[in-house]
C-alpha cells in the first residue's frame, strides 16, 4: 500500500512540473518608466529613428520619420547586432542593407519565439507616405523576417514577407480603418504556422505561413512614419 501511495504521489509532482512548465509567460514594455528621448532599455533598434516619446502624461516609444531619409540606419548598429547574434552578427547586418526602407527595432529579451502572442497599442501621429505600424517576428539570422502591419493612409492589414533582400505581400486586407491620432491595438497568434490577426479586437487576417515561426520579435515601420507604440506585450512558453 505504502509502495502505491509512493507512486501517486511521484506522479502528482511530475503532472504537477509539467503543468507550471506549460503555463504561458508574459512580458509588457509600458515605457512608463524610460527616460524620454532615449532607445527603449529592452530593444535594440537597426534602421530609422527610434526614441521614447510622450504622449499626453504618458510615456510612449516611438519611430520618427519626420526627418526620414532613406538608408538611414540607427547609431551604433554594429555593437548592437554583435549583441543579438554574436560572432555571426556580420550575415544580420549584410542581409538588413535591404531593407533600409523599413525601420525596425528589436527585442533583446526574447532569443526566440516559436508562439503565442503579441500585441501592441499603436497611434499614427503623421506621415505623408505611410504612418505604419507593424509587429515583426520570424526574424532570422540572416536578416529575413515576417511581419504584419496596419496603416492609417491606406485603412489595411497586411502580412509581409521581407526575404533575400524583397518585400512581398503575403496577404493583403482592404477596408480595416485605423484612423490617424487614435489609439489601437495589433494583436498576432501564433501557433506553429498559423498566423492570426486582429485589429481592435476583431479577426482581421488568419494564415498558414509554409513552415513554423521561430525567431526574434520586434517593431516595424514605414518611411517617414511618425508612430506611437504602447503596452508592447508578449505571451509565450
Amino acid at each position: 500500500m505504502r509502495k502505491y501511495l509512493k507512486l501517486i504521489s511521484i506522479f502528482i509532482i511530475i503532472w504537477t512540473v509539467s503543468i507550471v512548465s506549460a503555463e504561458s509567460k508574459k512580458l509588457t514594455y509600458d515605457f512608463d518608466k524610460e527616460t524620454v528621448g532615449g532607445d527603449a532599455k529592452g530593444f535594440s533598434s537597426f534602421v530609422g529613428k527610434w526614441h521614447t516619446d510622450i504622449d499626453g502624461k504618458n510615456i510612449v516609444y516611438a519611430v520618427d520619420g519626420r526627418k526620414w531619409e532613406k538608408g538611414l540606419v540607427s547609431e551604433g548598429i554594429v555593437s548592437k547586432a554583435k549583441g543579438l547574434y554574436g560572432k555571426r552578427y556580420a550575415e544580420f547586418l549584410d542581409n538588413l542593407e535591404a531593407y533600409k526602407y523599413f525601420p525596425l527595432t528589436i527585442c533583446k529579451d526574447i532569443k526566440n519565439f516559436t508562439g503565442g502572442i503579441l500585441s501592441v497599442r499603436f497611434k499614427g501621429i503623421s506621415g505623408r507616405i505611410d504612418q505604419a505600424a507593424g509587429i515583426a517576428f520570424n526574424i532570422k539570422q540572416n536578416g529575413d523576417y515576417l511581419v504584419v502591419r496596419a496603416n492609417p493612409l491606406e485603412n489595411n492589414i497586411v502580412l509581409f514577407s521581407m526575404r533575400n533582400g524583397r518585400r512581398r505581400a503575403v496577404r493583403w486586407i482592404r477596408g480595416i480603418k485605423t484612423p490617424s491620432r487614435k489609439w489601437h491595438t495589433l494583436k498576432i497568434i501564433i501557433k506553429g504556422k498559423n498566423i492570426k490577426a486582429y485589429l481592435n479586437g476583431k479577426l482581421s487576417l488568419n494564415y498558414n505561413w509554409r513552415k513554423k515561426i521561430n525567431g526574434k520579435i520586434g517593431l516595424w515601420s514605414k518611411a517617414d512614419s511618425y508612430v506611437f507604440f504602447d503596452n508592447f506585450t508578449i505571451e509565450y512558453q
